[in-house]
C-alpha cells in the first residue's frame, strides 16, 4: 500500500486491517515514523519522537495479531500524546525548560487508556508553556507550523498535536483543553477535535479538581475515529473528582439514529463577544446548517442578550497563572515564555473580590446556557472568528484583524465561541466547513447538553457525510 494511503487512513480503518491480517503493525508505524522524519523539520510537531520504542511495540502488537490474541479497539493504530499529558519513563516537559528533563514515574489514566487499547505511543507533541495561549510557540521548542501554510499558525495549545494528525504524522493525537485548546488548533489545522461533557474523561492534572475547567479529548481526521477514541478514554479516575461524579458514556438518542432530523431544535449563536466573523467563516457555517435544515432540522438563531463573561473568564485564567507558575519566576524567569510572563502579571493584579465574582459568573453563564437547552437540542456557532493567525502574532499585545478591522485579543476576538464551555462544562465537537479564500481551513462548533457527547459526535458525523473534508491533504515534503 502506498505511503501516502497508509498515512491519511481512518485508525478504525487501520485496526480493521490489522485485525484481518491485511495490515502489519509494523509497516504502518514505519511509515509513520518516516513521515515524522521528513516533516519535522518543516512543521516542528512533535517535542519527542519515540522511533524505537514505537517500532518495537509494533512488533509486539503485530505477533499478537498472529498469535490470535484478544485485541483492542485500535490494536497496532499509531498515537501522539500533547506534551502536558504524563506518560511513564517519557520526557513530559509541558511546553517549558523547568520540566526539560522531566521523567514522570507514572502514566495519566488517559495515556493508560489509550495503550489498552492497543494503540502505539509514537511521540509527543508540542505545546506552548503550560498551555497558556492559543498558538503554540516558545523559548524552549520553536515554533510549530500549519501544515496548511506554514506562515500561519497550527493554533494551540495542542498545536502539534492538529498539526501532526493533519499531516498524517499518525491518526490519532491526544490533546487537552482549557479554554479552547483542542477545538482551536483543530480549527486551524482543518481536522475533528472533541472536548467532552466535564468528567466524562478524566482530568487527573487539574490543580483544581473541583473547580476544573481544563479536559483531554481526541483529535482526529474522522468524526468516527473520534467517537472510537473518545469511548475508549471515558470513565472516571479515583483522582479526578469531576469525573467520579461525571457523565457515564451516554447512548446515542434513537432520533439521531437514522438521517432524518425533522423534530431536531437547532440554536445558530452568531456572535459570542466577538464583534467581527470573516465572511467565509460565517457562510461556511451558514452551509453546516443549511445541510441540517436539509435533513429537517428546525434552525433557529439565537438573539437572547448573553453576558459571555470574557473579562471575568479571563480574571480566572490568568490569575491561575500568576498562581500556579509564581514558584518559578526566581530561577526561571528568564527563560519563560514572554507571553505566559504578561499573563501572570496582569492576573497577579487582581483581588480575591474579582475572582470570586468571576466565579459567580461562571454559575450564571452555565444557567444561560442551561436554559438555552431548554429550546434548542444543540448549538451551532463557528469555531473561530478567522482562520489561523500569523505564526509570529503576540498573543499578549497584538490585535486580532478582520477584513481590515482590529477586533481585540484572542479572547475577544478570534477564539471567544471557545473558552465559554470550558467554563460551563457542556461539550463541544468542532469539525471542518470547508476552506477561505487564503486556503486555510474553516471549521464549525457543535455543543450539547451534559451528556451529550455521541450525539454532537452523530450529527457531525452526519455533516461530515453531506460535506466531506477528510479528502483533503495538506502540502507535503
Amino acid at each position: 500500500m502506498p505511503d501516502a494511503e497508509l498515512l491519511f487512513m481512518p485508525a478504525t480503518s487501520a485496526a480493521a486491517l490489522i485485525r484481518r491480517r491485511a495490515l502489519s503493525p509494523v509497516e504502518l508505524t514505519r511509515a509513520v515514523l518516516d513521515a515524522i522524519a521528513r516533516e519535522q523539520p518543516r512543521l516542528n510537531a512533535f517535542v519527542t519522537v519515540l522511533s524505537d520504542q514505537a517500532m518495537a511495540a509494533a512488533r509486539v502488537a503485530e505477533q499478537a495479531v498472529m498469535d490470535g490474541a484478544a485485541l483492542g479497539p485500535l490494536h497496532g493504530v499509531p498515537v501522539h500524546i500533547k506534551d502536558q499529558v504524563d506518560t511513564a519513563g517519557i520526557r513530559t516537559t509541558h511546553g517549558s525548560a523547568i520540566f526539560a528533563e522531566n521523567l514522570p514515574v507514572r502514566d495519566d489514566i488517559t495515556a493508560t487508556r489509550l495503550r489498552e487499547a492497543g494503540t502505539i505511543l509514537i511521540g509527543k507533541t508540542t505545546m506552548p508553556e503550560f498551555g497558556h495561549k492559543g498558538l503554540t510557540d516558545g523559548p524552549s521548542f520553536g515554533t510549530t507550523h500549519n501544515p496548511w501554510d506554514l506562515t500561519r499558525t497550527a493554533g494551540g495549545s495542542s498545536g502539534g498535536a492538529a498539526a501532526a494528525v493533519a499531516a498524517g504524522l499518525g491518526p490519532l493525537g491526544l490533546g487537552t483543553d482549557g479554554a479552547g485548546s483542542v477545538r482551536i488548533p483543530a480549527a486551524c489545522c482543518g481536522i475533528v477535535g472533541l472536548k467532552a461533557t466535564l468528567g466524562a474523561v478524566p482530568w487527573e492534572a487539574a490543580a483544581d479538581t473541583f473547580a476544573n475547567n481544563v479536559y483531554a479529548g481526541p483529535m482526529t481526521r474522522t468524526v468516527t475515529d473520534a467517537a472510537v477514541m473518545f469511548s475508549v478514554l471515558t470513565g472516571p479516575s479515583p483522582r479526578d473528582a469531576q469525573s467520579l461524579r461525571g457523565p457515564a458514556l451516554a447512548p446515542l438518542s434513537p432520533a439521531l439514529i437514522g438521517g432524518d432530523l425533522h423534530g431536531l431544535r437547532v440554536g445558530y449563536i452568531a456572535r459570542a463577544c466577538n464583534a467581527r466573523v470573516q465572511r467565509e467563516m460565517a457562510a461556511n457555517t451558514i452551509a453546516s446548517l443549511d445541510a441540517l435544515a436539509a435533513r429537517g432540522a428546525q434552525v433557529e438563531e439565537v438573539t437572547d442578550a448573553i453576558d459571555w463573561m470574557e473579562f471575568p473568564g479571563r480574571i480566572m485564567y490568568q490569575a491561575g497563572f500568576a498562581v500556579t507558575c509564581a514558584q518559578y519566576l526566581p530561577e526561571w524567569h528568564n527563560r519563560m515564555d514572554p507571553v505566559l510572563l504578561a499573563f501572570m502579571e496582569r492576573g497577579s493584579k487582581f483581588s480575591l473580590t474579582e475572582f470570586r465574582e468571576a466565579q459567580f459568573a461562571r454559575t450564571r453563564l452555565f444557567r444561560t446556557i442551561q436554559d438555552l437547552f431548554g429550546r434548542h437540542d444543540v448549538l451551532v456557532t463557528p469555531t473561530l472568528t478567522r482562520t489561523a493567525l500569523p505564526a509570529d502574532f503576540d498573543a499578549a499585545h497584538d490585535e486580532i484583524e478582520i477584513e481590515g478591522e482590529r477586533c481585540g485579543i484572542t479572547r475577544q476576538g478570534w477564539s471567544s465561541y471557545m473558552y465559554p464551555f470550558n467554563l460551563t462544562g457542556h461539550p463541544a465537537l468542532t469539525i471542518p466547513s470547508g476552506f477561505a479564500d487564503d486556503g486555510l481551513p474553516t471549521a464549525v462548533q457543535l455543543v450539547g447538553p451534559w451528556g451529550g457527547d455521541m450525539n454532537l459526535l452523530r450529527l457531525g458525523a452526519l455533516l461530515e457525510q453531506d460535506r466531506p473534508w477528510a479528502q483533503h491533504r495538506p502540502p507535503l515534503n
